[in-house]
């Protein structure tokens, strides 16, 4: 099952792919506009959704003791290969594998070595699984990045719309988080209503802050960082928009 992403949730995984060690909740929030707990507590959603599965080291293993690394190319039955392939990763020396969907070298294998003699036992391992390789090479040198589609866009902040959904009827929905010097910002919903703030037609649905979803009332008040979900019938003007961004 697949997983909505907004544009916080795709900034928080570009940065943890560029470098999960050394960025920060802060660092993140400071660039979306909201809070650094919002963003932890984000983080811990697509952890248990699954689709941050874990943290790895990046190692290199020629630099220790000079251990070689090798791709083995591989083809498996397709029935078969989901099985092989876990059975594979239990190898020893064997640090990834990748499954893909076609029919030839449907198995990419790499595993490190203290040498080839080290290599040549893990390809008699696969053998010994009925794999066939196809074609095996030594990896000179491996280079991962970030997905760029999820990072900051070249042509600025823009409004602070973190989602938007258009629903049927000309409706919409829209997710914002809440600038510093938002007209709205420090206000309650009843305050910002009786000074025509925001679009009378614009309904507050939820308000998320820090690690809470809160429940609108006229009473709440709206906060900087705050990420605030309005739905409208007739649709989220620019107004409006600009009531929460500062913009």
């Amino acid at each position: 099952m697949s997983v909505r992403l907004d544009e916080i949730d795709k900034r928080i995984l570009y940065h943890l792919a560029r470098d999960a060690r050394g960025v920060s909740a802060p660092d993140i929030a400071e660039e979306v506009h909201v809070s650094a707990g919002t963003i932890r507590n984000r983080i811990e959603q697509l952890e248990d959704e699954g689709v941050v599965e874990g943290y790895h080291a990046r190692i290199d293993y020629e630099r220790a003791e000079r251990r070689l690394t090798n791709l083995f190319i591989c083809s498996t039955d397709v029935p078969d290969r989901e099985r092989i392939a876990k059975q594979v990763a239990d190898i020893p020396g064997v640090i990834g594998v990748r499954e893909l969907m076609t029919g030839r070298g449907n198995l990419h294998v790499t595993a490190v070595g203290e040498d080839m003699a080290d290599l040549s036992r893990t390809a008699r391992d696969l053998a010994g699984l009925g794999i066939e390789i196809e074609e095996e090479n030594l990896v000179q040198q491996e280079y991962c990045g970030p997905y760029d589609a999820f990072g900051p866009e070249d042509e600025g902040e823009g409004h602070s719309i973190t989602d938007f959904m258009n629903l049927s009827g000309g409706a919409e929905v829209v997710e914002l988080a809440v600038g510093k010097s938002a007209p709205i910002a420090g206000l309650t919903l009843q305050e910002a209503n009786q000074r025509d703030i925001i679009d009378s037609e614009a309904l507050i649905i939820s308000i998320e802050r820090d690690e809470a979803m809160l429940t609108p009332k006229g009473d709440t008040h709206v906060r900087p960082d705050d990420v605030v979900t309005l739905f409208s019938r007739t649709g989220i003007g620019d107004e409006t928009i600009a009531a929460f961004d500062g913009s």
